[in-house]
């Protein structure tokens, strides 16, 4: 046996920090919770990521795609060309050491396969998925109001009747155009809000109440973590909190 032919153990989820990202333990818990609930109520769908950065919370998506589910992640990574001015901005000021090599090598440090990969922009990612083939999306690609609204719209194009679709970074101070879309959907498109975290949104086009109180219910035993419900422009939505 040669040096080549040794293959190197596979890091475990609970080594998920020593990859550079944002992904924090509420968010962990409740992908982990939502997507393990689909599996066990018989949920089948596949998988999908928009905007990945180096690979922290698709790592985690990795573990929970089943036999014949396919999961999918979509970035410009480091593309030559962004699709407009302000896009390329943004990719200059805060993403300069993203590359496609680097979420590879981060993916392959926790799973042996990579996902499927689509580099481009996320407008175009209804060419590559089916409509109605998701269960679960999460959105984390451009944070400009008129990328994510065109995301959002995607993603219900995409989730099966009672998918989730989770988007980050709805309320952070730097991301007004994400919180703009967000609350759009709500308002305009259906979009039910289910779980808010310090970070990301969960919504689903289809039955709401079920989830969120079924998350309520398990949170009440959490170690760490604590909800309260509260009504929203005429939602009843569920905020997660670290204790």
């Amino acid at each position: 046996m040669t040096a080549q032919d040794i293959v190197p153990p596979l890091l475990t989820p609970d080594r998920l920090d020593e990859v550079e990202g944002w992904f924090f333990d509420a968010d962990r818990f409740v992908f982990g919770w939502l997507l393990t609930r689909q599996r066990d109520q018989g949920t089948r769908g596949d998988l999908l990521e928009l905007g990945v950065y180096k690979g922290k919370s698709a790592i985690l998506m990795g573990y929970h795609a089943a036999d014949g589910e396919r999961f999918t992640v979509c970035d410009l990574f480091d593309a030559d060309e962004a699709p407009d001015d302000s896009t390329a901005t943004e990719m200059r000021v805060y993403y300069p050491t993203l590359t496609r090599q680097v979420f590879e090598s981060n993916y392959l440090r926790f799973h042996r396969r990579l996902p499927t990969v689509i580099q481009g922009s996320s407008s175009e990612i209804t060419s590559h998925v089916p409509a109605r083939s998701c269960r679960f999306v999460h959105i984390d690609a451009s944070h400009l109001y008129h990328h994510v609204r065109v995301d959002i719209a995607a993603a219900r194009e995409l989730l099966t009747e009672d998918g989730v679709v989770s988007l980050d970074d709805f309320r952070s101070p730097h991301t007004p155009g994400v919180a703009a879309a967000t609350w759009e959907a709500v308002l305009t498109t259906g979009l039910k809000p289910v779980v808010l975290t310090e970070s990301k949104l969960y919504g689903t086009w289809g039955s709401a109440d079920v989830l969120r109180d079924a998350l309520a219910a398990h949170l009440t035993t959490h170690p760490t973590l604590w909800g309260v419900t509260e009504d929203v422009a005429g939602h009843t939505l569920l905020r997660v909190h670290a204790r």
